[in-house]
């Protein structure tokens, strides 16, 4: 298997993953104070949503990359 087809395989898995989940999540500390013992931080949780045109158009990226890495090795 070549670089392409990973790439490819790939990009199509992640696409399946946006269509099923459509959205996820990530913790990120943003503010942090020692003051003495005491330490005190913010956690904020964001959320990032992956519109399904974008999850779409990966998977026929994909797809299309893996055709042509397939027609380019059987010719």
């Amino acid at each position: 298997m070549n670089a392409a087809n990973m790439v490819a395989i790939v990009l199509i898995i992640g696409g399946i993953l946006g269509l099923v989940y459509g959205d996820f999540s990530y913790t990120r500390e943003t503010q942090e104070a020692k003051l003495g013992p005491l330490e005190l931080s913010v956690k904020d949780t964001e959320t990032v949503y992956v519109p399904v045109w974008v999850s779409v158009g990966v998977i026929v990226v994909g797809g299309g990359i893996l055709l042509l890495a397939n027609k380019k090795a059987s010719s």
